[in-house]
């Protein structure tokens, strides 16, 4: 999941601090993500595939 994060993060030129401030997810959040400490739940995954502008799927893949 956390792949196709950071190739939206660099695709879109934003950085994990700028999405956690649009979105309201904390970035202790998005960096258990990517150390796999947790994954993200439904809701979370929504807020940031609209943020995008991409499918719940896509972070899936």
């Amino acid at each position: 999941m956390y792949e196709n994060f950071a190739k939206l993060l660099c695709k879109t030129d934003k950085t994990a601090y700028q999405v956690s401030k649009d979105t309201g997810i904390a970035q202790s959040v998005l960096s258990d993500w990517k150390r796999g400490r947790s994954k993200p739940k439904a809701e979370k995954l929504k807020i940031l595939a609209d943020y995008f502008g991409v499918s719940i799927e896509y972070f899936l893949e």
